[in-house]
């Protein structure tokens, strides 16, 4: 079953989660080490992000500096494939538009098809580092509705290549982003929703919500979207506090905000264990007010760590 027949079918909320692809040079060994920490609580799918060429500049021994385009972590599909056919699991690789042209991601989408996999989340990605505004590569996508047609077009066996005869449909199953605080880009919320529209309108089955940890955003964002004639389930997305550094990194990295109580209830914490444990006993209050709001799943956002996540859903499911 893809995403969508899984959230139709379910009996109880999903449990779903997301991994990044190893730093390159590192082994997967890693990702199967969290992904068995989490296997007993039966995950419905997991995600995978992609990851867009970064600009780095090098110092040649002449004193010249050479400027390189590298991806520090590549092999999301191959990462992906490895997790379904090792655990027999339903796996959703992210695709980008930032650093992808169309033709780039057709065939990374055959790719898929070809081994199997039914699932993508499609996303813009944000803007290098160093940039402030997304530019979309040459022949590629600036939105994510561009995208999301795209692969709409492959459901119905239209390629690139037009000349294509008898082209064989895929079957994606597609998933969306949403920001119940806004992407940090958009003006104002109004146009954020309206900006989401657009992607369920051309062919997003489902909606996975940015990190909060205000359960009151997520409600307010769902009723949002459903005056607004977004019908698709919108699964919503946690991220537990692990460290101290996070009560300033997470509100700079994703322009989100913390609630005062957990902001000041970490900062008083002496070490970064203390506040890992604040960030449990948070995220597992999240978790069963959530649950008890008829929600269709909970997504959570590890960035390769399990243990954490492990103990907020024997807690809360």
């Amino acid at each position: 079953m893809n995403v969508l027949e899984k959230i139709k079918s379910a009996k109880s909320p999903l449990f779903t989660f997301e991994l990044l692809p190893p730093l390159k040079g590192r082994s997967i060994d890693k990702i199967y080490e969290t992904i068995e920490c989490l296997l007993e609580f039966e995950p419905a799918y997991i995600n995978f992000t992609s990851h867009r060429n970064e600009i780095v500049y090098k110092e040649n021994a002449d004193g010249s500096i050479e400027k390189r385009a590298v991806r520090k972590r590549p092999g999301t599909i191959a990462l992906a494939a490895a997790v379904k056919y090792k655990y027999n699991i339903t796996v959703v690789p992210h695709m980008v538009c930032g650093g992808f042209t169309k033709e780039e991601t057709e065939n990374a989408l055959i790719e898929m098809d070809f081994l199997g996999i039914n699932d993508v989340l499609a996303l813009r990605g944000d803007a290098p580092k160093g940039m402030k505004r997304f530019i979309a590569e040459k022949d590629g996508h600036e939105h994510t509705s561009d995208l999301v047609r795209q692969i709409v077009n492959m459901n119905k066996g239209r390629y690139l290549d037009d000349t294509l005869i008898n082209a064989k449909p895929t079957n994606f199953c597609i998933g969306v982003a949403g920001y119940p605080e806004k992407h940090f880009e958009a003006p104002n919320m109004e146009t954020d929703l309206a900006n989401l529209k657009l992607k369920i309108d051309a062919g997003g089955d489902y909606i996975v919500t940015q990190m909060f940890f205000d359960n009151a955003k997520y409600f307010k964002f769902v009723d949002d979207c459903r005056r607004l004639g977004i019908k698709v389930p919108i699964i919503p997305g946690i991220k537990p506090i692990s460290a101290k550094s996070d009560i300033e990194l997470l509100p700079q990295t994703f322009s989100i905000d913390l609630p005062n109580k957990l902001y000041q209830a970490v900062k008083k914490c002496g070490n970064d264990d203390d506040a890992r444990e604040v960030g449990i006993e948070w995220a597992t209050q999240q978790t069963r007010e959530l649950i008890a709001g008829g929600v269709p799943g909970i997504h959570f956002y590890t960035l390769g760590r399990s243990d954490n996540v492990a103990k907020i859903v024997k807690a809360a499911y």
